[in-house]
């Protein structure tokens, strides 16, 4: 049986708790088979990022190419893209290379210590051209107001956000409550015009650096692996909280989480 295979587009992180370095672990993890297209050399750790480099937007699209033209994907996930022309290429490279194959894409906007990672010109970008090719899009609660002008803290605020991107032209959202407060964290599919909602106690750590990241790799190996679009996410969920559990406890900020296989 050939393995999986999957490429991530997304940006490096120097400490290898998030980005590029916490896909790769992650897909490892589900016996997955990553290939990457790096858009941006980040200078961070867990106390934050200090500063980028974005790839010309033509090596990366060759990077896309050569990945997609010998070993091929099963699924694509998209991270840092950082900036409008790079968003525009991407689309437009997997719009012409890899029509059919499904995508699953984290619209990474602001860091975990606050630094902004994507300028408002490439949100409209991706509004208009990344968003409608999508077989996902995973945003935390500020993301998802960024994008459709409503916090979804409420049922009625999630229904309305769920419109607003049906809107965008996505067929399935993964609203993630990480964001949130109260002890409980809801993580909130909507796919085939139904929600499904992923309710775990929240855990009391600040070693949550990639969760994001890692989530949406998550989702794309199962989609990978031929797993419907809802066991994808509760496979990813579970694995996702098994990392935080054991996360090693490294750095003095948002450590990295620990990117293990998923027993079971």
């Amino acid at each position: 049986m050939k393995m999986a295979r999957l490429l991530v587009i997304a940006g490096s992180d120097s400490s290898g708790g998030a980005g590029i370095q916490a896909d790769i672990k992650t897909a490892q993890a589900f016996g997955v088979y990553a290939q990457t297209a790096i858009t941006a050399v980040t200078v961070q750790n867990t106390l934050g990022v200090t500063g980028a480099h974005i790839v010309p937007v033509d090596v990366v699209r060759d990077q896309i190419i050569a990945c997609l033209s010998d070993i091929g994907a099963d699924a694509i996930k998209t991270g840092m893209l950082g900036s409008a022309a790079m968003t525009q290429m991407v689309a437009d490279t997997l719009a012409e290379h890899a029509p059919g194959i499904p995508l699953v894409v984290d619209p990474v906007m602001v860091a975990k210590g606050g630094s902004s990672l994507l300028d408002g010109d490439a949100v409209t970008v991706l509004k208009k051209k990344l968003l409608p090719m999508a077989a996902l899009v995973t945003p935390n609660l500020p993301e998802a107001e960024a994008l459709t002008g409503i916090l979804p803290v409420s049922e009625h605020r999630l229904r309305n956000a769920a419109m607003v991107f049906k809107l965008l032209g996505c067929n399935a959202v993964l609203f993630k409550g990480g964001h949130g407060e109260g002890p409980v964290v809801r993580d909130t599919l909507w796919f085939g015009g139904e929600f499904t909602d992923f309710e775990v106690p929240r855990q009391a750590t600040p070693h949550t650096h990639g969760t994001g990241c890692s989530l949406a790799t998550a989702i794309a190996c199962g989609l990978a692996q031929g797993r419907g679009m809802p066991d994808a996410v509760a496979s990813a969920h579970a694995y996702v909280q098994a990392a935080i559990r054991t996360a090693p406890g490294l750095g003095s900020g948002h450590g990295p989480l620990g990117h293990t296989p998923l027993s079971g």
